[in-house]
């Protein structure tokens, strides 16, 4: 028996992820690149474990949402920390593989992993909606407003949470406690529709969406600086100026 309310929030939480990993992650394919930056069939496994995943996290998502209604804000926290630490633990997990995290290639895979993972948070958010007795415009309005910001927020968190290595490297980010810091804020934020009402809702979804935009766009330099495949492990090219700014020499002769 099909749900209809299920089978609307499964399509919509598709159609902002799966939409989101093609407009946004195409741009380093080819055509659109002499090469591609990553394997699109690890993006496509990475985003199907995020599914996975995201299942077995949204009892803790829809739970947290409950908590927050009933203004059960110590179990609200409770769960939250749950909630965060886990995505951040599957993010840490799949970057220990062989499979997906031994490259430079692995900020990719860590936004399929989190574009998955979100994808079920916003079936859960809107079949828990859809669901509901009263259903109005406003309503609807807000909840797509937070699936929308919660997928911007996640695969910004799945950036921010590269570790913070040397400068240059394809991987660096702010570090696993930063970005856990700012999935959980904008996590409580978008919790806020159960706690305050549509208003304050919409109001908070609106900041957790301008908030994560602008730090993807800040963030997203990790993915530009992602070599080619053909690049990963050819030398560094030699200034014809040799060291120190002097020009080589040749050797004396004897």
């Amino acid at each position: 028996m099909v749900v209809l309310s299920l089978t609307i929030a499964g399509a919509l939480g598709i159609v902002l992820t799966g939409g989101y990993l093609w407009w946004e992650m195409g741009r380093y394919t080819t055509p659109q690149v002499a090469e591609s930056r990553f394997d699109e069939r690890r993006m496509i496994f990475a985003y199907t474990l995020g599914l996975f995943v995201g299942i077995l996290l949204s009892l803790p998502w829809l739970l947290y949402l409950a908590a927050m209604t009933n203004a059960a804000l110590l179990g609200a926290f409770a769960l939250l920390a749950v909630l965060v630490l886990s995505i951040e633990l599957a993010e840490w997990a799949i970057r220990r593989t062989h499979y997906w995290g031994k490259g430079p290639s692995f900020p990719f895979y860590a936004v399929g992993l989190r574009a998955g993972i979100v994808g079920i948070l916003v079936l859960a958010l809107v079949g828990q909606y859809l669901s509901a007795s009263t259903i109005t415009w406003d309503g609807t309005s807000v909840v797509g407003l937070q699936a929308v910001a919660i997928v911007a927020l996640e695969v910004t968190g799945a950036l921010l949470s590269l570790p913070a290595t040397a400068a240059g490297s394809p991987r660096r980010g702010a570090g696993v406690l930063s970005g856990a810091l700012i999935s959980g804020i904008g996590l409580f934020l978008l919790g806020f529709n159960a706690f305050g009402g549509e208003i304050v809702g919409s109001i908070a979804a609106a900041i957790v969406l301008i908030g994560s935009i602008y730090l993807y766009r800040r963030a997203r330099v990790i993915l530009d600086r992602v070599p080619p495949p053909s690049l990963v492990g050819a030398p560094a090219p030699v200034s014809p100026g040799g060291r120190y700014g002097r020009k080589d020499r040749d050797p004396p002769s004897r």
